[in-house]
């Protein structure tokens, strides 16, 4: 029977993100996983169809070569069997970066095909969500998150248990296969094993052979004081299980602190804007301001304090990283202009109007002062 086409197979089309292709197949893998549906045959041919199809279109020269080539492409020595450059068979550009592979390191990659096809697992990204407060003080989060984990029934060798996987027999193990071209002697992956150097010949029923499964993962996650937006934490060996026993790969999660109704933060330092009254600015006076560690600072105003005018609170900003130092706090202040006032009070402001001079205005008589010459 006629293979499927590997996008139909998993529900994406041929423009899908890498994001998109690794979505789908943990859905389509979940629904399908012979755990799940116990001594039903299709469901397990399905979900090796679905492992197949993402193992090929998560590797990028894999998924070129597919698109090129269709399921041609790994049959029949790759390119269907066809010509590719200057007669040399399959295509060009792999057959020449596996020469290049062995010039420059392809002897690491080849050894690591005898040691059984075990590959790293992917690395994974989780975005973590937290309030200013929470990057303050710290904290540790608990999340959640689907991947792959080494599979429990095979202990990770994809082989059914009691069995172990076998040397391929078309490489001898080397996951490589060399052809002699005249004078040139060419060396590609072996299409038999993938270039692991072995094979599987009774397959986990639980993982079919892939040596890993799809779990959704409880994590515990420090978070430091003195984080800031954009933040990237690294959970070594915490991501993907790699194929067959391999490693596994990183976590990294990005922090992002949510915005302050109150604050706003620059490096380790806060900015806090407070309105006050005409009458205090003019008269001076004080107020209380919040502080982001949960109490409150007494901030004093001096006469004739001006919009904009900033005050300074020493070491009452946020922690640095990795330090005792914190940051400083700086109060902004904003002179509030008086609204809906009754007609008494407009008549006082009126009669303090006609008693100003430029001592009480000194800003506003230079302005005024300096536009007169402007025009004179």
């Amino acid at each position: 029977m006629a293979k499927r086409d590997y996008y139909e197979v998993l529900s994406v089309t041929r423009t899908a993100s890498d994001g998109e292709l690794k979505t789908s197949y943990r859905k389509l893998a979940m629904q399908w996983h012979p755990d799940k549906n116990p001594g039903d045959k299709a469901c397990e041919a399905r979900f090796k169809e679905i492992s197949e199809a993402y193992d090929c279109l998560k590797d990028p020269q894999k998924r070129a070569a597919y698109d090129r080539y269709g399921h041609a492409a790994f049959e029949n020595g790759g390119a269907g069997g066809q010509g590719g450059f200057g007669g040399f068979g399959g295509d060009f550009t792999s057959t020449f970066s596996d020469i290049f592979d062995d010039l420059f390191g392809g002897m690491g990659r080849r050894g690591g095909a005898r040691s059984g096809g075990r590959e790293r697992g992917a690395d994974l990204r989780y975005n973590l969500e937290i309030s200013l407060e929470e990057a303050f003080h710290g904290k540790t989060a608990t999340i959640e998150l689907p991947t792959n984990v080494a599979c429990e029934t095979c202990s990770g060798t994809g082989a059914k248990a009691g069995t172990q996987p076998v040397q391929c027999k078309t490489c001898q193990g080397t996951g490589r296969i060399r052809h002699a071209q005249g004078l040139f002697t060419l060396e590609r992956t072996c299409t038999s094993c993938q270039g692991r150097g072995s094979v599987i010949a009774e397959p986990c029923k639980s993982c079919a052979g892939a040596g890993r499964i799809v779990k959704e993962r409880t994590l515990e996650v420090n978070i430091p004081p003195g984080v800031e937006d954009g933040t990237r934490i690294r959970l070594g060996g915490e991501g993907e299980a790699g194929m067959r026993g391999g490693g596994n790969g990183d976590l990294y999660i990005f922090l992002s602190v949510t915005q302050h109704p109150i604050f706003q933060r620059e490096g380790a330092d806060l900015y806090c804007r407070v309105p006050v009254s005409m009458v205090t600015a003019t008269l001076g006076g004080e107020f209380d301001v919040p502080t982001v560690d949960g109490g409150r600072s007494k901030v004093k105003i001096p006469e004739g304090t001006q919009t904009g005018k900033r005050f300074r609170l020493a070491s009452k900003g946020m922690p640095v990283l990795r330090s005792r130092d914190r940051g400083d706090m700086y109060v902004q202040v904003a002179v509030e202009t008086p609204q809906k006032l009754t007609k008494r009070q407009k008549e006082l402001l009126k009669e303090f109007d006609k008693e100003s001079s430029k001592d009480t205005q000194p800003e506003s008589a230079g302005f005024f002062a300096k536009m007169r010459e402007f025009f004179d």
